[in-house]
């Protein structure tokens, strides 16, 4: 008995060399992987202020598979205080390097609308060029611990997207979360395109079809030094 005690634990360093194996070699699977590029063809960032610098001449040369980004869409504002002092210089580096480029706003439900439209249009000028403006709209325990109802949210998220809309010229995307959608069911209410989020697979939280999906937030890529969100177009 005493024997046998000793050989198993001779097979625990193995067992651990093993496990640690699997989880690098996952590890390095999450930090690459991408949609197809054969089903979608059309794929690109989604960046913020605390991704960091980025080197825009090395990202749009490289990318998964040696191929760079199609698209780069900016946080450009947060609620009804908190904007991007970068993202005028970054919206402009970007495009110089050949990247199409759209805005998002960060939708704070506990602030009032007129305030958070007002951040946005300050921050974002209008550019035809421009693609769809995409507010992200999740739920923030942190900035708002008592959400509003269904009807509050309404009438807000209306007066916000008929001042936005109106400054831009062109309808937005709406970007909900899996929590923020199963309480308020906005894809199926707000007359918008929809941006889905879901890590490695395409999720199922909308009803309808959607125009985006950010794909992964671990992918690691030349010329930015954390991990960055990819978003891929649907074709």
């Amino acid at each position: 008995m005493a024997k046998a005690r000793v050989n198993r634990w001779l097979l625990v360093p193995a067992v651990i060399v093993v496990l640690g194996i699997a989880a690098f070699c996952g590890w390095r699977w999450a930090i690459h992987w991408v949609p197809d590029r054969g089903t979608y063809p059309v794929q690109g960032l989604w960046l913020d202020a605390g991704d960091g610098a980025v080197e825009w001449r090395t990202v749009k040369a490289n990318g998964p598979g040696g191929h760079g980004p199609d698209f780069v869409y900016l946080t450009a504002s947060n609620g009804a205080d908190r904007r991007d002092p970068a993202f005028a210089a970054a919206f402009d580096a970007a495009r110089a390097v050949g990247l199409q480029v759209g805005a998002v706003h960060v939708y704070d439900l506990c602030a009032p609308a007129d305030a958070q439209a007002s951040n946005f249009v300050t921050t974002v000028p209008r550019d035809k060029r421009m693609l769809p403006t995409a507010i992200a709209i999740d739920l923030d325990p942190a900035r708002c611990p008592d959400p509003p109802g269904e009807a509050s949210i309404d009438s807000e998220l209306t007066t916000f997207l008929n001042e936005v809309e109106r400054h831009l010229g062109q309808p937005v995307i709406l970007m909900p979360t899996a929590a923020a959608e199963a309480r308020y069911h906005l894809a199926a209410r707000v007359d918008r395109n929809v941006w889905v989020t879901g890590s490695y697979r395409v999720p199922d939280y909308v009803r309808r079809p959607w125009v985006l999906w950010t794909a992964t937030n671990r992918l690691r890529i030349p010329g930015i030094a954390g991990p960055v969100r990819w978003a891929v177009v649907q074709p």
